[in-house]
């Protein structure tokens, strides 16, 4: 009954905003059989994580990019969106959700329908030349031979998202944390605080007034400290139950 009472104030609350933010970790993408990198079960327990970082790539793209391939291209090509992405996006449709700021690269958000996603550790669905910047979203054929090379330069390709040791792209910066600052309710889904400096854009958030609601199976590092409304549950679940408290209102007040 308490997580009830929870879901209607949280829902309450979704339809009174002027300005919504959706903020996204591994949780959200797990129920789409994306494993999550850390904790039982993490890829990094199958894989070692050097391969992504910036200077063990410089000094071995091949060794690199036959994980990296194998991890981000030919599993993640298969993998849809859950209806965790597909309500975030309906949401976004009915100007309920106004950004999504997500610390995933997997282009779900993206998938599902969702357009003002920002990308704050970058996307696999992009590959970036280290040399001349080109880009590309159509990169499947340069997959073929290992590493990539830029078909501009010549130069080796990487996936466009943030490696160990390299800093977050400037704009995704800049836009999450202008975001946060703009919220009236912000969601938190599916993350557990750890990785910085992505676990300050809800703190900004919090300091400039907004109301936090988070939605994630396990209690955070923002839960007992940062967060109003603590809703326990799978991604999917918790945002359908939303949706239908959201529906039934609204169908009474037409009514009324």
């Amino acid at each position: 009954m308490l997580q009830q009472n929870s879901l209607i104030k949280a829902a309450d609350l979704l339809s009174k905003s002027s300005f919504t933010v959706a903020f996204t970790g591994a949780g959200i993408s797990v129920e789409s059989g994306i494993p999550p990198f850390r904790g039982p079960g993490g890829i990094w327990n199958q894989y070692d994580p050097k391969v992504l970082d910036l200077n063990y790539f410089h000094l071995h793209p091949q060794e690199s990019w036959i994980v990296i391939k194998e991890i981000f291209y030919d599993f993640f090509q298969n993998i849809e969106p859950n209806p965790a992405h597909k309500t975030l996006a309906l949401w976004e449709s009915q100007n309920s959700v106004n950004v999504v700021i997500t610390q995933n690269i997997d282009h779900l958000h993206q998938k599902a329908g969702s357009q003002n996603v920002i990308d704050f550790h970058g996307n696999a669905h992009r590959l970036v030349c280290l040399s001349c910047h080109w880009k590309t979203e159509d990169f499947q054929s340069l997959l073929k031979n290992l590493p990539p090379l830029c078909p501009k330069c010549g130069e080796i390709l990487k996936p466009d998202f943030v490696f160990f040791g390299e800093n977050i792209p400037q704009l995704a910066y800049q836009n999450a944390f202008e975001a946060a600052q703009k919220a009236e309710v912000f969601i938190i889904i599916g993350t557990s605080g750890e990785v910085s400096p992505a676990n300050q854009i809800p703190v900004i958030a919090k300091q400039n007034g907004a109301v936090i609601i988070e939605i994630n199976n396990d209690k955070s590092l923002y839960t007992n400290n940062l967060t109003d409304i603590y809703l326990s549950g799978k991604a999917s679940e918790i945002l359908l139950a939303l949706q239908h408290i959201i529906n039934e209102n609204n169908k009474n007040h037409y009514h009324a």
